[in-house]
C-alpha cells in the first residue's frame, strides 16, 4: 500500500528519511512531495539579539526553520567566531526550550542543550516552561515563523512570564507543489494514506488532493502529525483516520499501519 507524506525530504548527506524508513518496515511504499517554502527575514536583527544573551533568560523554539535561520547566520566567519568563541557559552548557562526531536537535534547542531523536546506541541511545552520559570524574569527569546500559533505566548503572558518573539521566516507554497502532486496521482494512483505535517500543508494541499482524487477520496486515510495539524483538517471538513501519539516516525507509522488494518488510532 502507498503512503503520500506531505513534507520535505530529510538532508541527502543524513541517509535516507527517517519516515520513510519506518513507514517501509510495515511494508507501506512512502513518497515524499515538498509542499512549503521558506523565505528567511530579519537575520540580521535575530544575529544582534543573539549577541546579548545577558538580556534574556533562554531560548524558545518551536520549528526547525528557527534553528535554519541561526544557521544561516552562522555561516558568515565573523558570527561563527563569535558563537564559538564566547555566545555559545554564555547561552548554554541558560535554559533552550523546544518541541519535537527535529527541533532538538538542530539546537545541539549549534552547541546548545535542548530541554523539553518530548512535549511534542505548544501547549505542552508552554505548560513545561511554566513550571521551570518564574513570573517577571528576564525574556525568553523566541524566533518564529510568520504563522505562529498564539497559544505559547498566550500561556506565558498569563502566567507573566515574559516572551520576545521575533520572526525570522515566512511561510509560502513550495513552487513545485502542484505539478508534483498532478505527478505522483498519474504514476502512482490514488495512494491509501496522505499524511499531513502542518496546518499550513492542509491549507497548500487539499484542494489539489480533492480534485486529483475525485470520489475516491472517501476510501484514502488521512493522517496528522500532532494534534495542531488534526484541528485544520477537521476544520478543513477533512476526516482525521490518525493522529500520531508523539511527532515520531515511529508512533507515525505505527498509527498509519492501525488505521489501514481498520484498527482505531
Amino acid at each position: 500500500m502507498k503512503v503520500l507524506l506531505l513534507k520535505d525530504p530529510k538532508d541527502k548527506d543524513s541517509g535516507p528519511d527517517p519516515y520513510i524508513k519506518e513507514l517501509g518496515l510495515y511494508s507501506l511504499e512512502a513518497t515524499l512531495i515538498p509542499v512549503l517554502s521558506f523565505d528567511f527575514v530579519s537575520l540580521e536583527s535575530l544575529f544582534e539579539k543573539l549577541s546579548h544573551p545577558e538580556c534574556y533568560g533562554g531560548l524558545v523554539f518551536t520549528s526547525p526553520r528557527a534553528l535554519e535561520a541561526i544557521k544561516i547566520c552562522l555561516k558568515e566567519n565573523s558570527k561563527k567566531e563569535a558563537w564559538s568563541k564566547s555566545l555559545k557559552q554564555m547561552w548554554n548557562i541558560k535554559p533552550t526550550y523546544v518541541v519535537g526531536k527535529a527541533t532538538a537535534s538542530l539546537v545541539e547542531e549549534i552547541g546548545l542543550t535542548p530541554q523539553g523536546e518530548k512535549c511534542g506541541n505548544a501547549e505542552k511545552l508552554a505548560e513545561y516552561i511554566c513550571s521551570r520559570e518564574k513570573p517577571n524574569s528576564s525574556a525568553l527569546l523566541f524566533p518564529c515563523g510568520a504563522l505562529k500559533r498564539e497559544v505559547l505566548p498566550t500561556v506565558l503572558r498569563e502566567k507573566g512570564i515574559p516572551l520576545e518573539s521575533l520572526t525570522v521566516y515566512q511561510t509560502t507554497q513550495h513552487p513545485d507543489l502542484q505539478e508534483s502532486l498532478s505527478s505522483y496521482f498519474s504514476q502512482q494512483g490514488i495512494p491509501a494514506s496522505v499524511v499531513f505535517f502542518s496546518p499550513s500543508g492542509v491549507k497548500f494541499c487539499l484542494q489539489h488532493i480533492q480534485k486529483l482524487s475525485g470520489d475516491v477520496i472517501n476510501h484514502v486515510k488521512f493522517a496528522a502529525i500532532g494534534p495542531t495539524t488534526a484541528e485544520a483538517m477537521e476544520a478543513a471538513g477533512i476526516p482525521v483516520s490518525c493522529t500520531a501519539g508523539s511527532p515520531t516516525p515511529q508512533d507515525l507509522a505505527a498509527g498509519i499501519h492501525q488505521a489501514l488494518h481498520g484498527q482505531n488510532c
